[in-house]
């Protein structure tokens, strides 16, 4: 943890990238804006500090030599803290891609099973072996020519360390067509898309090759949210950047985004995020002059 804690001390209070294809650091406070996103699948692991995430009704905490996996994409708010001793909060991420993980478990000698379905998200303790993979990889920041080469190389071990985990299961799933998350993915990414349209919840079914009944359960354990409260809160998340990257009045974002109603907008704004759509706005325009 000390080799690693001091290989990404460079990382900058924002998604610091690497030089290593999928791979970046974060240090120090986030802006809040920046935490409540909407969230690519990774592999993240905690250096120092804690960082609190919500997505849904579910909240998890994840603390120093813990790492967390999440394996769609997912609307999230999130907070991170500072150690007890004043050390800012620093961690490291692997964005995933399931062609590369449906390559790694082609070549295991043993093939796994999936579960029928379970949670886009969730948090382990790390081990030593992943630790040394992740040291291997942040490495390479030094050895740039060598990047090339090995960073493929240490991206299998960091996911095959995670495949053998208690988390093994999510990769697993991402990378097979057949299961349930794989086919939830299939609707989350076309919400993703198309989260200002209106969307039919039978049509998204059939996307997913499930009844209604089976999508809804299944899309609720996987996100923590019903298909209506996911598209609901990307609509949001993506609201909220618009505002305080000042593009636009809290009324014209709203239709942009898929709002028939800007009071409706207004009112579900301030639930989700404590203040209104005006304030956001103001917050550019203070920063702005």
């Amino acid at each position: 943890m000390i080799e690693l804690r001091a290989l990404a001390s460079k990382a900058e209070n924002r998604r610091t990238e690497t030089g290593i294809p999928r791979v970046a650091m974060v240090q120090g406070e986030i802006p809040e804006h920046q935490l409540a996103a909407v969230y690519d699948p990774m592999v993240n692991l905690i250096l120092t500090g804690s960082k609190t995430m919500t997505v849904g009704d579910r909240t998890l905490h994840y603390d120093p030599a813990t790492y967390f996996v999440m394996s769609v994409d997912l609307p999230a708010v999130g907070s991170v803290h500072p150690s007890s001793a004043g050390e800012p909060y620093l961690a490291v991420s692997l964005t995933l891609d399931p062609a590369i993980v449906a390559g790694l478990i082609r070549d295991l000698p043993v093939k796994v099973s999936s579960e029928l379905f379970g949670s886009g998200f969730s948090v382990a303790p790390v081990n030593e072996d992943l630790l040394d993979a992740w040291i291997r990889m942040l490495r390479l920041m030094e050895r740039p020519d060598e990047v090339a080469i090995l960073s493929p190389v240490y991206e299998r071990e960091i996911l095959f360390r995670v495949l053998q985990g208690p988390l093994g299961w999510m990769l697993r799933d991402i990378a097979s067509p057949d299961t349930a998350l794989s086919r939830i993915g299939v609707a989350i990414n076309w919400i993703r898309q198309n989260f200002a349209q209106t969307i039919r919840v039978e049509a998204l079914a059939e996307m997913a090759a499930l009844s209604v009944s089976a999508f809804h359960r299944h899309f609720k354990a996987v996100t923590a949210l019903s298909p209506l409260q996911y598209q609901k809160r990307v609509r949001l998340l993506h609201a909220r950047s618009q505002l305080i990257a000042g593009q636009g009045s809290a009324t014209s974002v709203a239709y942009g985004v898929g709002y028939e109603s800007p009071n409706q907008f207004s009112r579900e704004y301030a639930r989700l995020f404590g203040l209104p759509p005006s304030r956001a706005k103001a917050m550019h325009d203070v920063r702005a002059a």
